[in-house]
């Protein structure tokens, strides 16, 4: 079977990378403290609600590939039979 390195990566980046909500809260608490031109910019990048809905779509379908592999891996060890055979 051949090794799916470039979607592993793609995986576990979208995991390092965490919500956007996240970073959308500590731009919009930056902003209100002073109005820094690129912070504004950034905030309403992330404010975006395609934005937001695409990166809710990538956690999604990342998520759901790793529990799929999962459960092929589990169900691949059940059926393996005692004694090698």
């Amino acid at each position: 079977m051949e090794e799916d390195t470039t979607g592993a990566a793609w995986r576990a980046g979208i995991r390092r990378s965490g919500s956007i909500e996240g970073d959308r809260e500590a731009l919009a608490r930056l902003v209100d403290e002073d109005q820094d031109a690129a912070e504004v910019c950034y905030y309403e990048a992330v404010s975006d609600p395609q934005a937001r809905a695409m990166n809710r779509a990538q956690r999604s379908y990342a998520g759901q590939y790793e529990r799929r592999l999962r459960r092929l891996a589990h169900q691949g060890r059940d059926s393996v039979e005692p004694g090698g055979g």
